[in-house]
């Protein structure tokens, strides 16, 4: 028995009932905050089930292990209710990447990147996990970010060469090291920071542009 499976539950013991999807998403967002929390070595199963206020054999019905869980909790993070087809326009990009810095999407990026940093054990060994975090946690962002540089393109505002996939990772990756790496939170003044020292100088405009 491996590692990541000693929290696995025999066949056996989950047939029999019907599988009660109700409480699904209150059980994934309390294994996401146990696993911002612990980390994955620290989680265990009976954390999710008391955080969730669910019996630990609703959790192994429905997922017969811990890596199981986590990777469905994963992928199922919410994005603060960004709707991609109604982003702030306010005539410039920085204006635009500002009107983004609110305190809910900047807490949700933050709780985000603290449950990356309880995976950092398990995501170089598990692929899948690998990419359900890459797309619940970086994609948003980076999508958004793209979003605004081919807006600022389109309307003559910058040089339509720059490298929208690489400048559009910048910040994600930058709010990854600073959570991760340095556990240090993320707030408004630090992103500003990227935007007008690294993002904007990048595409040819100041601050104040």
């Amino acid at each position: 028995m491996t590692q990541l499976d000693l929290e696995e539950r025999p066949a056996a013991n989950r047939v029999g009932r019907p599988l009660d999807v109700t409480r699904d998403a209150d059980i994934l967002d309390a294994a996401l905050d146990v696993l911002a929390e612990e980390g994955f070595d620290g989680m265990t199963i009976d954390m999710v089930a008391a955080r969730a206020k669910a019996g630990k054999a609703t959790l192994y019905r429905r997922w017969p292990s811990k890596t199981e869980l986590v990777i469905d909790a994963v992928a199922c993070m919410k994005n603060s209710d960004i709707n991609l087809d109604e982003l702030p326009d306010t005539g410039t990009l920085r204006g635009d990447l500002i009107a983004m810095m609110k305190p809910a999407p900047i807490r949700d990026a933050t709780h985000k990147m603290r449950v990356m940093a309880g995976l950092v054990s398990l995501i170089a060994r598990n692929p899948e996990l690998a990419e359900a975090a890459r797309a619940a946690v970086i994609a948003p962002r980076a999508e958004i970010n793209r979003r605004f540089l081919q807006r600022a393109i389109d309307r003559g505002e910058i040089r339509a060469d720059i490298d929208i996939p690489f400048l559009a990772t910048i910040s994600p990756a930058m709010v990854s090291y600073r959570t991760m790496m340095l556990g240090k939170p993320v707030d408004r003044d630090f992103l500003i920071g990227i935007l007008d020292k690294i993002i904007l100088p990048a595409v040819g405009l100041g601050p104040t542009d």
